[in-house]
């Protein structure tokens, strides 16, 4: 059938919009005849539909790349920077090109998973852990940072509920452990959820598989291969969906542009992925390949994406293209973002060992219905990008101007915003705003039973946390966690250059630990995007470090609303400011902390609102030895509780006027306050040096860094069990030591990021010697106890005491209740 041409330049600002909407194309009038100039002539439906995703923030980044330069990307232990679909950091320190790294990519999939919760973030998972296995690398573990509502709908129940079984549900059944992440529910996202997952790897800096062509593929003619599930609908439009803003009446129409996911057909094909890898290595045929997921865009993306970098074509035969249905139109073959599938480039030699390897050794056709490995296309020399259907060209464009999509310098504009602390009283423990009274110990009880704030083990039981068997610190049990990856080399399965591998390894390689945590406050950014970006990278650098490890890189996913609103796109370039300014200040090595990789997720607005302004960071840290690390419960009674930094007035956008606001039944933000914590980046550099050494050292027991909550919150949190062990130590501090110019509730509830270090007796001249020559902020406030039994003090009056059980059962039961039978 004769392909259907757009004649933008001829039809209405009306026509072009309604043939937009007939074929679902992601473009707006004015980018519709933009396209037309590029190609001086109508393009055809596949070519609109090819634009209106290669042309999409999810792909082309064309509001936010020019702020994304900001970034410091490069290293002393940087491998790879942001250049690919997944970043690689070096965790040993051989000679380069021997060095060890850990593969991350940071996405988020946050529209289809309101739309399609289970699905949306099943998938999300998936195309993150595909990203990191087309470096070549071994898939080691995955994180979840997950935004939720308020869990006082049964849609919001639902949709979470259904979130964190979907990230369950495809990373069990691939063997991946989940080793972290943080969950908020705030009505902020009630009608725009987000799930932004980190997928982490393992490689040898030699054997990294890139995602773009070797120099010879056009003049060798290159074969491009497609691998995996057979092309259907499901997720047609995706990209272009996750760069609209989201509307509740399109519901029914955007659940087509969700992914559906099987997770048993991708741990085939990460397993004879893996066994092919070994081949490819040990054949030394790394330089005849380039390998790539499937994600946003589908075989179009893959394939073109490979090619354009260096200005090579590609004729590509859709008819070649395995299919699961018959007749699909040339535009969904291209473009559809189904699940599990794979594009390889490699040199003609190699096509019928890969073509075997998948289809006959692997047998994938037998795994499921339509999969398999298919030639559909050869490299070319002309840089012209050509799709054939039925022998008719629906595409016939340059590589570089699909790839390079549409950018804009769209205007930023600062909102005419002023935001004040609220008057509070304190007085004998009783807390006063405008005339209405509460308890501290009422008010610390309501914290402990929000769900954002109370125990996130109705989260994370869902998940395999040790199942490859080398995670030292699981989730929930510190601030961040710890694995040792370079041990047993075969538990990452398949044979072949293992064996190489162990004999080059050190002891002391194989003693190494990679942390990792991730998160970042969104309740910051409705006061101020910029300091919402330096605490999300200031906090899981904390975080890193209170487990032993030193931070080392960073990856992002940042979440903003529409970018055509100037105020909303000002706050995506603050949060970057922020991240940069931040990642500039922690020179922990002399050198900035780099960004390797990250991910923009914009138009996260609904006819409700934006979310807050919400820039998630995961921080990787490591340490030389991953048996030092600390888990974040007491270890001991009669041990010396520290508190690290300076205590400040810096509740703005905490939780404790979160919970204050909602106790009074006070008009939203009302209680939001202005003084967000602003760490100072030379103090923070101190205090994670010397923390990690003490650490290291032995001096340190536990650490918490006290983020959400303050002090209240990360105290009591400090009394856990760890895998059903302790939990029974108390303790009695005193707050006097910290300040005496602030309210005792203030002390109790600032957000400033001070760290509580559990010291044994016997090191206490040690530690304090050691604090007072680094010249570190520290003040002793008290000590563990062996009664169950907390006791805050401020001088002579007591804040909040009574038995951990008393405390405990609201925060080990809240998050069950609130989600109830959903």
């Amino acid at each position: 059938m004769h392909q259907v041409t757009l004649p933008f330049a001829t039809m209405t600002d009306d026509e072009v919009r309604a043939a937009l909407q007939k074929y679902s194309i992601g473009l707006t009038v004015e980018e519709a005849k933009k396209i037309e100039e590029l190609l001086k002539r109508s393009p055809t439906v596949t070519e609109a539909v090819i634009w209106g995703i290669q042309g999409s923030e999810h792909c082309s980044y064309k509001s936010s790349r020019r702020f994304l330069k900001q970034f410091p990307t490069e290293g002393t232990h940087v491998i790879l920077g942001p250049k690919e679909d997944s970043g690689i950091i070096a965790i040993t320190d051989g000679p380069k090109g021997k060095r060890w790294g850990i593969v991350i990519s940071h996405e988020s999939h946050n529209h289809p998973s309101q739309v399609v919760p289970y699905e949306g973030a099943a998938t999300g998972v998936g195309g993150c852990v595909r990203d990191v296995l087309c470096m070549g690398a071994r898939v080691i573990g995955a994180l979840d940072s997950l935004r939720l509502g308020d869990l006082k709908t049964d849609e919001t129940r639902a949709i979470a509920t259904e979130v964190i079984r979907g990230v369950a549900g495809y990373a069990n059944p691939l063997g991946i452990p989940n080793l972290g992440g943080d969950t908020v529910f705030d009505s902020a996202y009630n009608s725009n959820c987000l799930v932004n997952v980190v997928a982490l790897g393992l490689i040898r800096e030699d054997e990294i598989i890139h995602s773009y062509v070797q120099g010879e593929a056009a003049k060798e003619k290159y074969d491009i291969i497609m691998v995996g599930k057979a092309t259907d609908r499901s997720g047609f439009g995706g990209a272009a969906f996750a760069s609209l803003t989201m509307d509740e009446d399109d519901h029914e129409k955007n659940s087509g542009a969700v992914q559906e996911p099987n997770p048993f057909l991708e741990r085939h094909l990460l397993a004879s992925t893996y066994a092919l890898f070994d081949i490819i290595t040990e054949k030394k045929l790394l330089d005849k390949v380039s390998f790539k997921d499937l994600g946003a865009g589908g075989n179009v993306c893959a394939s073109v994406e490979q090619v354009a970098p260096l200005g090579f074509g590609a004729i590509v035969n859709l008819d070649s293209i395995h299919v699961a249905i018959p007749n699909l139109p040339a535009e969904v073959i291209a473009c559809a973002e189904t699940q599990e599938r794979f594009c390889w480039v490699c040199h003609p030699d190699l096509t019928e060992m890969i073509l075997s390897h998948y289809n006959k050794a692997w047998d994938l056709p037998s795994v499921a219905e339509g999969a398999r490995a298919s030639v559909v296309g050869k490299v070319t020399e002309d840089g012209i990008y050509t799709l054939v259907s039925k022998g008719e060209a629906v595409c016939s464009a340059s590589s570089e101007s699909i790839t390079s999509g549409l950018q804009y310098t769209r205007p930023t504009n600062a909102p005419m915003r002023s935001f004040k602390e609220p008057v509070i009283s304190y007085k004998n423990a009783a807390i006063t705003v405008e005339g209405n009274t509460v308890q501290l110990k009422d008010v610390f009880l309501s914290l402990l039973s929000h769900p954002s704030y109370a125990s996130k083990a109705r989260v994370f039981r869902h998940y395999d946390k040790n199942i490859i068997g080398n995670t030292l610190i699981e989730a929930g049990e510190a601030d961040a966690s710890v694995i040792a990856p370079l041990r047993d080399l075969d538990r990452y399965g398949s044979v072949g250059p293992k064996t190489e591998w162990s004999r080059a390894l050190t002891k002391e390689d194989q003693n190494i630990g990679v942390a990792f945590a991730s998160g970042g406050n969104g309740r910051y950014g409705r006061i101020s995007p910029y300091l919402q970006g330096v605490n999300a990278l200031i906090e899981n650098a904390r975080n890193v470090a209170c487990v032993g490890a030193v931070p080392r890189a960073l990856s992002d996913c940042l979440n903003y609303g529409n970018p055509e609103i100037p105020e909303h796109l000002w706050a995506l370039e603050e949060g970057v400011r922020g991240i940069a300014d931040a990642a500039r200040g922690l020179t922990l090595n002399g050198e900035a902390l780099p960004v390797v990789s990250g991910n923009v997720s914009l138009y996260n607005t609904t006819k409700d609102g934006s979310i807050d302004p919400t820039a998630i960071v995961c921080v990787v840290g490591v340490m030389p030895d991953a048996e030092k690390a600390i888990h974040g419960s007491f270890k001991s009674p009669d041990s010396l509780l520290y508190v690290l930094g300076n205590v400040k007035d810096e509740c703005g956008g905490s939780a404790y006027y979160k919970i204050l606001e909602s106790m009074l039944t006070m008009k939203k933000d009302s209680l939001l306050g202005a003084n967000v914590p602003s760490p100072v980046f030379s103090e923070v550099v101190q205090e994670l040096q010397f923390l990690t050494r003490m650490i290291q050292g032995g001096t340190v027991l536990t650490a918490h860094d006290c983020s959400e909550g303050g002090l209240a919150l990360n105290l009591f949190e400090m009394t856990s069990p760890i895998r059903r062990t302790g939990g029974s130590i108390g303790y009695a501090v005193d707050l006097q030591p910290l300040s005496s110019a602030l309210r005792p509730d203030t002390l109790l509830f600032s957000e400033s990021g001070a760290i509580i270090v559990e010291i044994s007796v016997k090191n206490r001249e040690i530690f304090e010697k050691a604090a007072s020559d680094t010249s570190i902020a520290y003040a002793l406030i008290g000590k563990t106890i062996e009664t169950p039994t907390i006791e805050v003090r401020h001088d002579n009056e007591v804040l909040l005491s009574g038995s951990l059980e008393t405390f405990r059962q609201p925060w080990s039961s809240s998050l069950e209740h609130a989600l109830g039978s959903v």
